[in-house]
């Protein structure tokens, strides 16, 4: 019995769904639309789509998830802000310590390195060595 009242329902809504619309001008000269056909007037049928549905409002669930997307996405932008400067820092610190490094070695001067507990002097070759070395680290730590 119930599958005969949906049954009975579904055919009665069909014509509706599949309904005609005509498009004509009046006397009047205004374009007039109806479901009906006019008399003794000259019309257009429009064959009309049902369309998709439009999404409603959205949810507070909906709106919820957007709003925890849009922190996290904030949060992850600040720790990379954080860690882009962290380092900066680091860098200008190594660059700084490279250039000190450097200048020792062309400062010139006695310098000594500890080999063994031992203090040893380094000889002009040494140096020079050094000198190259520094400058090498130097380039790398301050290259921008």
């Amino acid at each position: 019995m119930k599958r005969l009242i949906i049954l009975a329902l579904a055919c009665a809504l069909v014509p509706a769904a599949a309904a005609q619309l005509y498009k004509y001008v009046d006397k009047d000269g205004k374009t007039v639309y109806s479901d009906q056909p006019p008399l003794n007037t000259e019309s257009k049928q429009i064959v009309v789509q049902p369309g998709p549905a439009k999404a409603g409002p959205r949810s507070y669930v909906q709106e919820d998830k957007e709003l925890t997307k849009s922190r996290d996405a904030a949060k992850e932008k600040a720790k990379k802000a954080e860690q882009a400067e962290r380092d900066a820092k680091e860098a200008e610190a190594r660059c700084a310590q490279a250039q000190s490094n450097y200048q020792v070695y062309v400062d010139g001067g006695r310098i000594t390195k500890y080999v063994n507990g031992e203090r040893i002097f380094l000889g002009d070759d040494e140096i020079a060595a050094e000198r190259e070395r520094s400058k090498r680290e130097l380039d790398e730590a301050c290259k921008k």
